[in-house]
């Protein structure tokens, strides 16, 4: 059976791949939710059985595809490229990671019930999938070492939540936005291809991931990340043990981060997808162990405290917006990057009729991605403190 486990999850993500490329509905819909529908659909009915040993392996293949996919992730945010976006897109970018904080902390005020410990690694876990995206909630799941009940009810709640969050930033978002934001604007560093050069990330969805062109280029980047892994195992293991995990993955965070300043790491082709790739493995192993006893275990406060999270970090990031004056299309494109992340931003343009946002919009979503780990991690420590 643990060989059928492996090659469930190993595999799955191939369909995923025919099944974005066949049906462009799905393509929008988006890998990561396709993956967790996949996986829970083979735990609830039983196809993947509801036993130790199981779970298990499982969690195995969740903790070991984590120190694949954040290098491969990173390797091509071009941190420096950052700098050079519009005064406003990193006005809004800041206010939308301190809008995300202070509507988390709201939120844990509100609902810990005294379980301070889980409802910390929660808001430590959604401040990294609201500023960078599911890579980080993955990241801090393991640095914090939440337990998988947790994780799932976490994940879960937060992609319904993020789903009707976008539809009403397609649907509404404008519209309302407009009655307390300034209008849209154009200049240079929006306008100019040569300013930000940001990758199409249309290419999560794997299309030549595997042809023979691109294999050299994977293997070095393969090697690349096998080598900040064993370093950065290397570092964990001069601290205490039960630090580990902790140092591990912020280690690995900061060592990929370096090496994606380095113009020939950056270029490497179809990182970002093989990272995406593992993220999806890493997907399929966590919600395959959704059960009916984890659903039917599910606590309100929690669906409170993410709901407050998801909807708070709208607001707050529009008053913040506000008070500084930055313009509507600006908050929309980098909320949606940082909260839902950046494959959505071209979908938000299209909505709202302005394609001058997607290159920066998509630059936000990979600072985010750079980020999010520490930022949700060190907020999930100030929690404690509270």
């Amino acid at each position: 059976m643990t060989y059928v486990i492996i090659a469930i999850c190993l595999f799955s993500p191939l369909l995923i791949l025919w099944l974005t490329y066949r049906f462009p509905l799905l393509n929008k819909v988006g890998t990561i939710i396709i993956a967790y529908v996949i996986g829970c659909v083979l735990g609830l009915t039983g196809l993947i059985p509801n036993t130790p040993e199981v779970h298990k392996v499982q969690t195995d293949i969740a903790t070991y595809t984590i120190p694949f996919a954040i290098p491969l992730l990173l390797f091509s945010a071009d941190i420096r490229s950052w700098t050079k976006l519009a005064p406003s897109f990193i006005k809004s970018t800041l206010l939308g990671i301190l809008g995300c904080c202070l509507a988390i902390i709201i939120g844990f005020l509100v609902c810990h019930g005294g379980d301070k410990e889980t409802f910390a690694a929660i808001g430590g876990m959604l401040t990294g999938l609201y500023t960078g995206g599911n890579a980080n909630l993955a990241s801090i799941k393991v640095a914090l070492g939440v337990d998988d009940t947790v994780y799932i009810i976490t994940s879960a709640y937060s992609t319904l939540l993020s789903a009707v969050y976008l539809i009403f930033v397609i649907l509404f978002g404008k519209r309302i936005l407009r009655l307390v934001l300034p209008d849209f604007k154009l200049d240079k560093a929006t306008s100019g291809n040569d300013s930000v050069r940001v990758k199409d990330h249309d290419r999560e969805l794997f299309y030549g991931l595997f042809r023979k062109d691109n294999l050299p280029s994977l293997g070095m980047s393969l090697a690349l990340t096998v080598a900040i892994i064993a370093v950065g195992a290397g570092i964990a293991l001069l601290c205490p043990k039960s630090m580990f995990q902790t140092v591990f993955i912020l280690a690995i965070s900061t060592l990929a981060i370096i090496a994606s300043t380095n113009k020939r790491v950056r270029n490497m082709d179809r990182t970002f997808e093989a990272g995406t790739y593992m993220i999806l493995v890493f997907s399929i192993a966590v919600a395959s162990q959704v059960n009916t006893g984890t659903i039917g275990n599910i606590d309100s406060h929690i669906f409170l405290f993410i709901s407050i999270a998801t909807l708070g970090s709208l607001l707050m990031h529009v008053l913040l917006s506000a008070l500084f004056r930055i313009d509507t299309d600006t908050t929309l494109a980098s909320s949606i990057s940082l909260i839902c992340s950046p494959p959505f931003v071209p979908v938000v343009a299209g909505a709202i009729k302005n394609k001058a946002i997607i290159g920066p919009g998509i630059a936000v979503g990979l600072f985010g991605y750079a980020v999010g780990t520490y930022v949700g991690f060190f907020l999930a420590k100030l929690l404690l403190l509270l």
